[in-house]
């Protein structure tokens, strides 16, 4: 299954936020609900199972200046296997222009046993944007051994690469579970926050959480892995900045 959806939101010039484009394609369908604080809020709703093996969703997200968007999903996507030889893909692709905020708060994907997945995100950030972007991973439903997921994550500001990350996990990743990459964990996950009008962050490591602040001053990542997806959220949450967006 082939589906594409376009976000696009401008600034209404009284301190709000109009979505000027919002269409998708099932199983990749977009709904705005009411939102707050000048900022749209949109749901993704999986019209389908999945991603299946040998789907390939697209979703391109532009962000005007003074506009605000924060996107969620309804549901955690779950990876499922299909033919073999197959790979299912999500791409997304956004563009947040001078003045403009992107809040990308998904849930979790999850790899379930015999899934092959690739989740590419590319983000093109002017100087001036914000951005918090959350990307989290399962390895497997309850009690089942992970399928094959690769996570890209690309991200750039005012030109310059600002994130360079990738995460691959399940059979075809050697060593992915152990200590130089989970160490056992079955979730995992990370947070990206840009915001030029942010204090410059130190680095910390607490347990399974480790702060890292980026090259520029302008950007944050947290990285953590979890026994389980409830303590991986808690720890991307717990961040007294992250509760304006969450």
């Amino acid at each position: 299954m082939r589906a594409h959806a376009r976000l696009v939101a401008r600034a209404d010039g009284r301190g709000g936020t109009v979505l000027a484009e919002l269409r998708g394609e099932t199983p990749l369908l977009l709904r705005q609900t009411p939102g707050s604080g000048g900022v749209a809020t949109v749901y993704v709703v999986g019209g389908a199972a999945g991603p299946l093996a040998g789907d390939d969703l697209r979703l391109e997200i532009d962000v005007g200046p003074g506009a605000a968007v924060r996107v969620h999903t309804v549901a955690a996507s779950v990876a499922l296997p299909g033919r073999p030889g197959v790979v299912s893909r999500m791409a997304v692709n956004a563009v947040v222009h001078d003045g403009g905020a992107l809040h990308w708060l998904p849930e979790q994907l999850v790899a379930a046993a015999g899934c092959a997945h690739l989740a590419e995100s590319r983000v093109e950030l002017a100087a001036g944007a914000r951005l918090t972007w959350r990307d989290e991973v399962i390895c497997g439903r309850y009690g089942e051994a992970p399928g094959g997921a690769v996570v890209h994550t690309r991200v750039d500001y005012d030109g310059r690469p600002l994130l360079r990350q990738s995460l691959a996990v399940g059979p075809g990743a050697p060593g992915w579970a152990g200590p130089a990459v989970l160490g056992g964990a079955p979730a995992t996950g990370s947070l990206l926050v840009v915001d030029p009008s942010l204090p410059h962050e130190t680095a910390t490591v607490e347990g399974t959480l480790a702060r890292l602040p980026l090259a520029g001053g302008t950007a944050t990542l947290w990285t953590a892995t979890a026994p389980d997806a409830h303590t991986l959220r808690a720890h991307l949450e717990g961040d007294p900045l992250l509760t304006e967006v969450d």
